[in-house]
Parts: C-alpha cells; structure tokens; sequence
C-alpha cells in the first residue's frame, strides 16, 4: 500500500462538486429565497400557488443534481447541466 501525500490526497476531486454546479445552486437558493418572500406578501391564493409551483421547481432541480453527482451518472449530470442554463 502507497502512502499518499497530503498535497496529493488534497489535489483529489473526491466529494467535490464542479465549479458551475456551486455557482447554479447558489442562485437557485436565491431565487427561491426571494419566492418565499413574495409568498409570504402575497393576500392572492391563486398567485401565491403560482409562487410555490415556481419554488417546487426550483427545489426539484437542486435534488436532481445532488442525486446525479452523488451517483456519479454522466447522462443525469449533463441533463440537469442543460436545464440550469435555461
């Protein structure tokens, strides 16, 4: 068994989500922020399931990319790469 160096083991990519998926959960956390704030101001129930619809989403896309990059599946990961661009 080979010892590995620290600055070896601290240059591995395990447990680390790329860049871009940082940044697009961050704004997605955002976003769903400021829905709930306009959830909570709105008196319309129409409008305010409207606003929860758009959350709901939003939380969706932020599940699927953590079950795509914590199982490693290629075609999950750059689905949901393709929809956080839009």
């Amino acid at each position: 068994m080979m010892v590995m160096k620290f600055k070896e083991f601290n240059d591995t990519n395990e447990g680390r989500s790329p860049t871009w998926v940082k940044v697009v959960v961050g704004g997605i956390v955002l976003k769903i922020r400021g829905l709930d704030n306009q959830i909570k101001n709105e008196d319309d129930p129409v409008k305010q399931n409207i606003l929860i619809s758009k959350q709901n989403k939003l939380i969706s896309y932020i599940s699927g990319l953590g079950i795509g990059f914590s199982s490693d599946n290629k075609v999950l990961q750059n689905r949901m790469k393709t929809l956080s661009k839009k």
